[in-house]
């Protein structure tokens, strides 16, 4: 599949049109952001990582039964993709207190919960991506009744999968976002990624964070905690093919 023109070029990936107008090729770079793009940098191999992660994730979920946009990883930074027009609905679901819920409700870090949160945000840079519940979601045309239904559907089962994934690779799913697209023919898909990048991980005995609060919060091994959980990831599918 050949690369056409540059479609978009967003904080950590690139997507490029193809010669199919119904597939994208998305192109994983090793710029890191935070705070909203406040902060900026480089995490070395990070592309790599979240690249192939994404997708070998992507097709454990494909096979539980959520569809996905993932169709067939390229390289090690390159998969081809479902065109998709993703909904402007950011998922956090939450099974430990950390980052945001934490500073936003006045509690410690690493308090259990007894189910799993569901977090609305709007995806605009511009105005922060501001929280808000589904009644805002279907005031704004964000998506459909129907449609937050299946998100929400989607975000739980999805939830559980990775849950059960991480815990036999020693590692603690705290939080996650998520992202959802509607292919051409309106199908809810899971989209974008899911990675260090967009997950908080932890070791399940020391509660080292393995993920990318080690560079926004600046301490360091940031590299390091990414390859860790790679390896993690892939020592558990050489023993679950």
């Amino acid at each position: 599949m050949e690369k056409k023109s540059l479609l978009y070029e967003g904080k950590a990936k690139k997507v490029y049109e193809t010669e199919n107008e119904q597939q994208l090729i998305v192109e994983y770079k090793d710029d890191a952001t935070a705070f909203n793009g406040l902060k900026k940098g480089t995490v070395a191999g990070k592309g790599i990582i979240n690249n192939q992660m994404s997708n070998r994730l992507m097709q454990l979920i494909e096979k539980s039964g959520v569809p996905t946009h993932f169709i067939q990883e390229l390289s090690k930074r390159e998969t081809l993709v479902k065109r998709v027009r993703i909904v402007p609905l950011e998922v956090i679901i939450r099974n430990i207190s950390a980052g945001s819920f934490s500073k936003r409700y006045g509690v410690e870090e690493g308090i259990e919960f007894d189910s799993p949160t569901i977090e609305f945000s709007y995806k605009n840079d511009e105005l922060g991506d501001p929280l808000l519940n589904s009644y805002h979601a279907l005031a704004l045309k964000l998506a459909t009744k129907d449609e937050i239904e299946t998100i929400k559907d989607y975000s739980f089962r999805i939830n559980e999968i990775l849950k059960k994934i991480w815990k036999e690779c020693g590692v603690i799913l705290v939080d996650f976002k998520l992202e959802f697209g509607k292919t051409a023919d309106g199908s809810v898909v899971l989209a974008d990624e899911i990675s260090p990048d967009t997950c908080r991980l932890w070791d399940a005995e020391t509660k080292k964070k393995l993920d990318k609060d080690r560079f926004r919060r600046d301490l360091g091994g940031t590299e390091d905690a990414y390859a860790e959980v790679m390896s993690r990831l892939t020592g558990y599918l050489s023993e679950n093919r």
